[in-house]
């Protein structure tokens, strides 16, 4: 009996176009200022960026935590090559919050998704997020969508600090975390890596599709769905 719904964000309640072509450039536009602005307040980030730039063999200029422009280039570079690192995000979701309580930011989930929420909350379902984002980014993100506050019906959130969502590991600490069986827990993504390595970790799995998703074919996965309608 599945006592847990883990749900991916990108793509699965949210459409992949409001990722790309909103907050990624909103916070491209932006990052250079709230840095500069901020830097000070960002040192724990700007330590974890120096170390991550030292090993990125894509970016060969030195990045230098005295100068706010130096590490505003490289975090503008991140978000270019879409590199999940875990400083970026916690930056990126500090710079989404004044947008979203500015309201220059509102959140898109897909229509189905509220009512999934309502339903699986009266089945006493757990409800969880596991997205690349900060934690800060995902609550953001719930909290000011186009369907109103969707936060109280989720429990739970996690980021790559519990580790790479490509990762056996990552979801058997989110089990522990969450006090439930593996097994007991489906996780819905869009990602067939994520999915196999959470399949590998004991969970329940489903490939969502969306619209604007990249093309998988169904007949590949035992379970696939295209909405949360129909989803228990």
């Amino acid at each position: 009996m599945t006592k847990a719904i883990l749900l991916d964000i990108e793509g699965t309640t949210t459409p992949i176009d409001f990722v790309h072509e909103t907050l990624f450039p909103y916070a491209k536009e932006r990052v250079g200022k709230f840095v500069a602005f901020h830097f000070g307040a960002l040192a724990a980030e700007i330590t974890q960026l120096v170390d991550e730039s030292s090993h990125d063999e894509k970016y060969t200029i030195p990045v230098d935590p005295t100068e706010p422009g130096s590490v505003s280039a490289y975090l503008e570079d991140l978000i270019a090559r879409d590199v999940k690192s875990t400083p970026l995000k916690s930056i990126q979701g500090k710079l989404w919050r004044e947008g979203y309580e500015a309201g220059e930011l509102r959140s898109v989930v897909f229509g189905d998704v509220p009512r999934a929420f309502e339903r699986w909350s009266s089945e006493d379902k757990i409800i969880a997020i596991y997205s690349s984002g900060s934690v800060l980014a995902q609550q953001l993100l719930f909290r000011h969508t186009d369907h109103g506050d969707l936060t109280p019906f989720i429990s739970e959130y996690f980021d790559t600090e519990v580790g790479a969502k490509r990762d056996p590991e990552s979801y058997r600490t989110i089990a522990e975390k969450l006090s439930i069986d593996p097994s007991e827990i489906l996780f819905l993504s869009d990602v067939p890596a994520e999915l196999d390595a959470a399949a590998k970790a004991g969970l329940e799995t489903a490939l969502v599709f969306r619209p604007g998703n990249a093309v998988q074919d169904p007949a590949d996965w035992f379970r696939s769905v295209t909405t949360f309608d129909r989803l228990d």
